[in-house]
């Protein structure tokens, strides 16, 4: 029952100031130093894999890397959330398209806009495709790391419920509306949100910064630690990254626009061609290795 459980057993997320500072009109949002982070560790760690050789990048290309990337990752997180997120809502209203400061990226819609750009930058560069790939896959998931402290800064993206005698259990004040709609509809939701304030929920940004972020990292900085096939790294950081964030969206509410279909939600059924693609490729990669080792 709800009375074995004391109200202080419940953490609560902290109300950050969503801006590191201000200058008037002028300032600097949490969220946005994270995504300066993520560009920070993709130069330095990109930096450490050229320093230790091997590869026909230089510190020169890294930085033009970088601003293909960084066009990638907003010009394909924006069209890739308005696309598959909430595609009949900007329908009605184009405008809102432009309104970046709103929110509303996804990983998926970015990940296919990085993949257009470093096409275009192998080809630019001379470079092969996976060649290009390979390099930056493990350059990524810190960045990703990043963007989910940005997001529990915030207090957005959510869990969905849990119980509160759990001690990973928060309550988001920014889900006040949310958590007002469940009540209603659920008694025992109702007496929660009584108690404490707050439906006690899953912070899922810290288990996907956790799992897509720094587990991913070590394994795929790991594993491109030693000569690989082409396209094997690339393939380790698809498939991983797919059912990383496949797990995560267990715990993770899913939009409340959106409805599961078949039991899983949008993110999860985005991140099953990933991981489909990625273990597919990984053996495609390796049996062409062989088969040129042989020729």
């Amino acid at each position: 029952m709800i009375d074995d459980f004391p109200t202080a057993i419940m953490l609560i997320h902290p109300q950050f100031n969503p801006n590191v500072f201000s200058f008037g009109p002028v300032a600097i949002r949490w969220y946005a130093l994270s995504y300066i982070v993520g560009f920070i560790l993709f130069i330095w760690l990109g930096r450490r894999r050229i320093k230790k050789g091997g590869t026909p990048f230089t510190n020169e290309m890294l930085d033009d890397l970088l601003t293909w990337g960084v066009l990638g990752v907003i010009l394909g997180g924006r069209i890739g959330y308005i696309l598959f997120y909430n595609f009949s809502a900007y329908l009605a209203n184009p405008l809102d398209m432009f309104k970046v400061w709103e929110g509303g990226m996804s990983f998926h819609g970015g990940f296919l806009g990085v993949l257009f750009a470093m096409f275009l930058f192998a080809k630019k560069r001379g470079l092969r495709f996976w060649q290009v790939m390979d390099f930056i896959a493990p350059l990524v998931p810190t960045g990703l790391a990043s963007g989910r402290i940005g997001n529990f800064i915030n207090g957005e993206l959510w869990g969905r419920i849990t119980d509160p005698a759990h001690f990973w259990a928060m309550g988001f004040p920014q889900a006040k509306s949310a958590d007002t709609a469940l009540a209603h509809a659920n008694p025992q939701y109702a007496e929660w949100l009584l108690q404490y304030g707050a439906l006690p929920r899953h912070p899922s940004q810290l288990y996907q910064f956790a799992l897509e972020g720094m587990t991913l990292f070590f394994i795929v900085w790991w594993f491109s630690a030693k000569p690989r096939p082409e396209g094997q790294v690339s393939m380790v950081f698809l498939g991983g990254y797919g059912l990383f964030r496949f797990i995560a969206e267990y715990a993770r509410q899913p939009d409340a626009h959106l409805d599961l279909f078949m039991g899983l939600s949008r993110g999860q059924w985005l991140s099953v061609p990933m991981i489909v693609l990625g273990v597919i490729g990984f053996v495609y990669f390796g049996r062409r290795n062989r088969h040129a080792a042989k020729a």
